[in-house]
């Protein structure tokens, strides 16, 4: 009787799966027959600087959330005197700071 519910089990996640299957298969089959060309307009390096200015925009985001974690770990090492957990507020600060300002910090290395 356990073998046979088993068995069963078994039949529905194998009939589960490739339903899955299927409809990811459909989904990606869709998604790549339908898709209609684009061509950009105006100049390429104009994109390219688009593109550039949005990512490093979300890089500095990253980095003024760890600058944010930073100060909070610090403050509350400071409360529990806690110097293991004062040093990694004390890095992940300064991760924070270099990761805030990594597009003016590779500015003034390129030149």
């Amino acid at each position: 009787m356990k073998k046979i519910q088993e068995n069963e089990e078994l039949d529905k996640a194998k009939r589960r799966s490739r339903r899955a299957f299927i409809v990811y298969s459909a989904l990606v089959c869709s998604l790549t027959m339908g898709a209609a060309t684009c061509f950009a307009a105006g100049n390429p390096i104009t994109v390219i600087n688009n593109l550039s200015t949005f990512i490093f925009s979300l890089i500095r985001a990253i980095g003024l959330i760890l600058l944010g974690f930073g100060i909070v770990q610090v403050g509350l090492s400071l409360k529990s005197h806690d110097p293991s957990q004062r040093a990694n507020g004390f890095l992940t600060l300064a991760g924070g700071v270099i990761i805030t300002f990594a597009k003016e910090i590779l500015n003034t290395i390129v030149g």
